[in-house]
């Protein structure tokens, strides 16, 4: 257990604490938000001693708890943190009734002492992450891999399926694992384990029962909605700002971000602090936006410009944060901007789920516009291959007629990349597949020695039905890329660096109302977010947020092909490579010489092997 906390150190550096008692052990690494005294302490027993739990995460909503825990009985309390509420509540009324009641972001080991069971949960869309496996008759857990990894037990067997899903999408899904024997705990989940017996997985919430609820409930008055959800947000807000520590809010000028961050201007007696980093690169710069929206509201701003040196600096350590790899770009200014803020706060309220939920991304509408343009054109199949082996320069110069189809996803800069993109785009047989393709990396993925199927049965909850062709996609992102990278992505940024985030627009409420919301209220004549916009314009301009998505994204050719470029290359050396025997050596390589030679479009692939390989060498592999 010293090994496992000490591994998770970063996630808790303000207090430690361990819970064993008849071959059962907790450990806890705590993050003090709320109640930074000793009351606050973890593991945490019961008042009436039966239950002893370890959570990582808050309970937003512990006030209104505690007067309905005071309710059911007399109660001395020792403090008042958040996490004593939730375990008096599970205690005298029963952890279902708990977890249907509490709002929050969590991931908890809740030992019964009277049952001997151990029950693990994660919060609904999975903003905590939680691992497990069974060693020997037992079942070990984690908030992090690396604290797994301190298991002699441990098998290290990496895990086909989730190397394919990786290579896919550039992060391994849950409840896959890149280790064979172990699973993450999906969002919304409640695993029981009992000594000797096969552990039991429920759901106490599901986002599919949000979903034909949302559907059965369908808003129709535009203007009634926008009221509504800023009387939902505005309380939601008000419980996330509560903290006993300093607290402030990521800035970068969108929508998301600028109508959270508003919201709390708008219910504090003082400047919040907000953080905002731009780039050395125009075309990936939005901090003069971020700086206009937090004059425009009133907050204490800070704005930090990254540079390729900074990236160059940084990126050599990220194999070694991300406990699994990982290959979202945008994880490093997730990192500067956590470390930047945690000079001045502790927590930080984000934007995160305003596009899952309410249709912020562009390629929502691109898929649908793409499909309608391309499924006439005769053996587009053939034509696509045709596209991709083409020499980037002749492309260059003979196919500027297809620019009006890729200008939602123009690589910055040349055409030539955007057609090579749209090439294996013309080979999809569906408007499901043509969007999965715009998610993809690496096909098959070829870049893997051994099998590289990637069943997406195998992780992805059956979907609803649906009636139109946004809302498949809104749900896919929500059970898929919500949680698996973005979510994954801020937590392990933020708590590397000893930062708390947290994400109103993921509420529980806030969710059920965007399901609510039909497609009109989320795409509207071309425009994304529609029912986000709307509300924004009571705090906000319209004239500061009108400008197209650009995302937390990064000039990651430029990057590559500049000051990473040494580190890279003796990444991808095919020695190395064929000492490891997982990766394709030739596959690699054409991609690595292709991005050099300029094509913009092969950076992600290149990045996901980086990531990989210094995830591999950071565990000695």
């Amino acid at each position: 257990m010293p090994r496992m906390l000490e591994a998770m150190r970063h996630r808790g550096p303000d207090d430690e604490g361990v819970f064993e008692e008849d071959g059962i052990c907790l450990g806890h690494r705590r993050l003090s938000i709320i109640d930074t005294s000793p009351a606050g302490h973890q593991p945490m027993r019961s008042a009436c001693g039966r239950y002893v739990i370890t959570v990582n995460g808050e309970i937003y909503n512990f006030r209104q708890l505690r007067g309905e825990v005071e309710a059911a009985g007399a109660i001395a309390w020792r403090g008042h943190s958040d996490i004593e509420v939730f375990l008096e509540a599970i205690a005298r009324l029963g952890l279902d009734w708990a977890l249907e009641r509490a709002r929050g972001m969590f991931a908890f080991g809740l030992w019964d002492r009277q049952a001997r069971t151990l029950q693990l949960a994660r919060d609904r869309t999975g903003e905590k992450p939680l691992y497990y496996c069974p060693i020997g008759q037992g079942l070990a857990f984690a908030s992090e891999l690396t604290g797994l990894e301190r298991l002699p037990q441990l098998s290290s067997e990496l895990a086909p399926n989730a190397l394919a899903a990786y290579f896919r999408y550039g992060y391994v899904p849950a409840p896959l694992s890149i280790y064979a024997g172990v699973k993450k705990l999906e969002p919304g989940a409640l695993l029981t384990w009992r000594e000797g017996k096969p552990s039991d997985q429920t759901f106490y919430w599901r986002l599919a029962d949000a979903v034909r609820t949302g559907q059965a409930n369908r808003l129709t008055n535009g203007e009634e909605a926008v009221d509504s959800l800023e009387e939902l947000l505005r309380g939601v807000v008000s419980q996330q700002m509560i903290s006993d520590v300093p607290l402030g809010s990521f800035l970068s000028g969108g929508i998301d971000s600028s109508l959270v961050t508003a919201i709390m201007q708008s219910q504090s007696s003082t400047p919040i602090r907000t953080f905002t980093l731009g780039f050395d690169s125009p075309e990936f710069n939005e901090a003069e936006h971020a700086s206009a929206v937090a004059r425009h509201i009133g907050t204490d701003h800070t704005e930090y410009h990254v540079t390729g040196a900074d990236a160059q600096a940084i990126a050599p350590d990220m194999g070694a944060l991300y406990d699994e790899p990982f290959a979202d770009s945008s994880q490093i200014p997730s990192f500067m901007i956590s470390r930047m803020a945690r000079r001045e706060v502790k927590v930080c309220l984000t934007g995160d789920g305003g596009d899952e939920m309410f249709g912020g991304y562009v390629r929502y509408p691109g898929v649908i516009r793409m499909w309608n343009a391309m499924r006439w054109i005769p053996a587009r199949g053939l034509a696509g291959s045709v596209l991709e082996v083409l020499p980037l320069s002749f492309v260059e110069r003979s196919m500027r007629w297809v620019e009006p189809l890729t200008r939602q996803y123009a690589s910055r800069g040349s055409l030539g990349p955007s057609v090579r993109k749209a090439a294996r785009w013309l080979r999809a047989k569906s408007k499901e597949a043509l969007f999965d393709s715009t998610l993809t990396l690496w096909p098959n993925p070829a870049v893997l020695l051994g099998p590289s199927a990637c069943g997406a049965a195998e992780w992805r909850p059956e979907a609803p039905k649906f009636d139109n062709d946004i809302e498949p996609m809104l749900w896919r992102d929500a059970v898929d890329y919500l949680p698996g990278d973005i979510l994954c992505k801020v937590d392990r940024a933020a708590m590397a660096n000893g930062l708390e985030t947290r994400a109103p627009l993921l509420d529980a409420d806030i969710i059920d109302l965007a399901w609510r919301a039909p497609p009109s209220m989320k795409l509207h004549a071309g425009e994304t977010k529609w029912l986000l916009r709307r509300l924004l314009a009571r705090y906000v301009p319209h004239e500061l947020t009108a400008r197209p998505k650009v995302g937390f994204t990064v000039p990651l050719h430029e990057w590559l092909t500049g000051g990473l470029r040494d580190w890279a290359g003796d990444l991808l050396d095919p020695s190395l490579m064929r000492r490891q025997g997982v990766l394709a050596v030739e596959p690699v390589q054409a991609a690595w010489r292709g991005m050099a030679g300029g094509d913009t479009r092969l950076a992600p692939q290149v990045w996901s092997v980086l990531m990989f390989q210094s995830w591999m060498l950071a565990r000695g592999r």
